[in-house]
């Protein structure tokens, strides 16, 4: 099956059985979802949940959060992974959207990469959740899954080469549920360490499956 193929498959199955997608994570504004991003690097969606209902509560806005310190945010932070790295990015991303954007979430990925804390990954997630741009934001289950099903090829070997490859095959219309459809596969089944191809609905086009059935069996 051809790389082409296995796009329209996958776009195909997801349009049909998973219409709507859209992130794990709690929040209902730009702010707070730039905070839960930043927070879950290297940490699972649930505990970021967990967390994050006090700190929106306490630090509602920018302005809230830029005027507070260390000790007055670590206690909050403290469960996630990270968290002395984590405090100092919050308090200085807060900062900077004060001081700089004059308290409002950028809507450039360019611009949202000066933010401390905030990377390309983040950058992208703002900017397609919040702005509704075309804008493919790989994390390790996007990283991991499109490899695997065959949409990047086996060659790239970071993400942003996967983000290109997904982006010029993705059209613009989906890229932004791609981006969610491939992290809740990855997330559920398409796990790291063990893939459940027994129960996954992909394995028609999957490159990983057509590799490996024969050892499934």
């Amino acid at each position: 099956m051809t790389r082409k193929q296995r796009y329209q498959e996958f776009l195909t199955y997801f349009s049909n059985n998973q219409p709507e997608a859209e992130t794990e994570l709690n929040y209902s504004n730009a702010f707070e979802l730039l905070i839960a991003v930043i927070l879950s690097a290297q940490c699972t969606d649930k505990r970021i949940n967990m967390v994050t209902p006090a700190i929106f509560r306490d630090f509602p806005t920018p302005d809230h959060l830029a005027v507070s310190n260390f000790d007055e945010l670590f206690p909050y932070i403290k469960t996630v992974s990270y968290p002395n790295n984590k405090t100092k990015h919050l308090l200085g991303m807060a900062k900077m959207l004060v001081e700089k954007f004059g308290g409002e979430i950028p809507d450039s990925v360019v611009e949202l990469q000066k933010l401390p804390g905030v990377g390309r990954k983040t950058a992208n997630v703002i900017a397609s959740v919040i702005y509704e741009q075309p804008t493919m934001a790989v994390d390790t289950h996007v990283f991991r899954v499109s490899k695997r099903i065959g949409l990047a090829t086996l060659s790239a070997k970071t993400p942003l080469e996967v983000e290109k490859q997904l982006i010029t095959h993705i059209p613009r219309e989906y890229v932004a549920r791609a981006h969610h459809w491939l992290i809740l596969h990855g997330r559920y089944i398409c796990i790291a360490r063990k893939p459940k191809c027994e129960i996954c609905p992909l394995t028609h086009f999957c490159r990983y499956y057509e590799k490996n059935r024969k050892n499934m069996l």
